[in-house]
């Protein structure tokens, strides 16, 4: 029987970024699943407090090269990847010199979310499943982590749909308590507009906050994990609400074989 394989991609990875519950779910849970015989592939942005030299990233001249258009402007899609050699496995970095550049993840110094995070959501999703595509991996899974990673799911169910690479892969989405304060740019639902995905698609964006913005991913992805033990309280009502296949929080002793387990479920 072929291997399941599963796709990680992830807001924040350990040790590229800080420990806390997403970024060590990110790092120990492809480990353990791949060790449990599963393939996997994990990606996350290459934000620029990521230390390039002491974490050998290098870019992947193959897989760098395409342009993705945003806001009519082309955006150059750079790929490195590095290795984390206890872990025996590769992370893959989306690149980009005018959304990954800076020095900070999501905010500024000052704790002020950046202007661009909605471009920056589209231009994370698209990257991902565009480098999956060059390297002509066909995953069953896809597990999303953080809201960075919501657009996921509406381009594998809209844009992406007739791909072969993703036709039978099944989506699921963590939702943690990584809430932003303010809502993305009011035009956000019209530049993550691609082919296959309607202006009524994504209605639900008229204020794309927090809530709304999860509540997308959600209605399209296949199924939902409770990454941390406190979320919004209006976000683990939709879910409880949406009927959709549900795991709920489980701690670090056991987290890795419950999602394991889940992914069979699902």
């Amino acid at each position: 029987m072929e291997k399941m394989k599963i796709l990680y991609i992830s807001q924040e990875i350990t040790p590229y970024l800080p420990e806390n519950d997403m970024s060590e779910i990110a790092r120990y849970l492809p480990q353990g699943v791949q060790e449990r015989g599963r393939e996997i592939r994990t990606f996350m942005p290459r934000y620029g407090c990521v230390n390039e030299r002491r974490n050998q990233l290098h870019e992947v001249i193959r897989l760098s090269g395409m342009n993705l258009v945003i806001n009519d402007t082309d955006h150059p899609l750079i790929i490195k990847v590095a290795s984390i050699q206890a872990a025996r496995m590769q992370v893959y970095f989306i690149d980009n010199e005018d959304y990954f550049q800076r020095k900070y993840v999501l905010k500024d110094e000052k704790g002020v979310e950046f202007a661009d995070n909605d471009e920056r959501a589209i231009f994370f999703a698209r990257g991902v499943l565009e480098t999956v595509i060059k390297l002509r991996w066909t995953p069953d899974i896809i597990h999303c982590h953080g809201w960075l990673t919501s657009l996921v799911p509406l381009y594998i169910k809209k844009y992406y749909i007739d791909d072969p690479l993703f036709t039978q892969a099944k989506v699921v989405y963590s939702v943690y308590d990584d809430d932003f304060s303010n809502s993305l740019n009011k035009d956000y639902k019209e530049k993550l507009l691609i082919e296959g995905v309607t202006p009524d698609d994504v209605a639900s964006l008229e204020n794309p906050d927090f809530e709304n913005v999860s509540k997308l991913a959600i209605d399209y992805s296949d199924a939902i994990i409770q990454g941390t033990k406190q979320i919004n309280n209006n976000i683990r009502e939709y879910i409880q609400s949406s009927g959709k296949l549900f795991l709920d929080y489980q701690t670090k002793e056991n987290y890795i074989d419950a999602y394991n387990d889940f992914y069979n479920k699902v």
